[in-house]
């Protein structure tokens, strides 16, 4: 049987559209990768709950559970593990977002993001988010 890990995952998205990525750092599964901010759900969290713990713990941001919005989701497939990955749009939160983990971070533009480097389990997602986007 499959191992199943599920993921909250965040478009943090700025008030001109652009969307924070962050690019997974040297020594990590997936160095160099740009990804959507997030992380493992733990045990008696929800994703909601999970994805405001880590945007604090990776960005130092802090992002009310019931501010974060379902956008959708992508089922990938990993060597080991199945991945299940729950992408959420964060518009409102309070501080500045600094890489607290050694990661590189950068706003882009969704239509954009189909450029960088990410991660096969994120790929399947830009489609919602470049849906409706036009640059600013």
């Amino acid at each position: 049987m499959t191992r199943l890990v599920t993921v909250a995952a965040a478009a943090i998205t700025a008030a001109d559209g652009r969307i924070l990525v962050a690019q997974r750092p040297d020594g990590t599964s997936l160095a160099g990768l740009w990804e959507f901010p997030g992380g493992k759900i733990e045990p008696g969290e929800t994703p909601e709950i999970a994805l405001a713990r880590e945007l604090f713990e990776e960005l130092a941001i802090i992002a009310a559970p019931e501010t974060l919005t379902p956008i959708g989701f992508a089922s990938h497939a990993m060597a080991d593990f199945h991945l299940l990955l729950l992408l959420f749009r964060c518009s409102h939160w309070v501080g500045i977002a600094v890489g607290q983990q050694g990661q590189t971070l950068r706003w882009e533009h969704p239509v954009d993001l189909v450029t960088l480097p990410m991660p096969p389990a994120d790929r399947p997602l830009l489609a919602l988010l470049t849906a409706n986007a036009r640059r600013v």
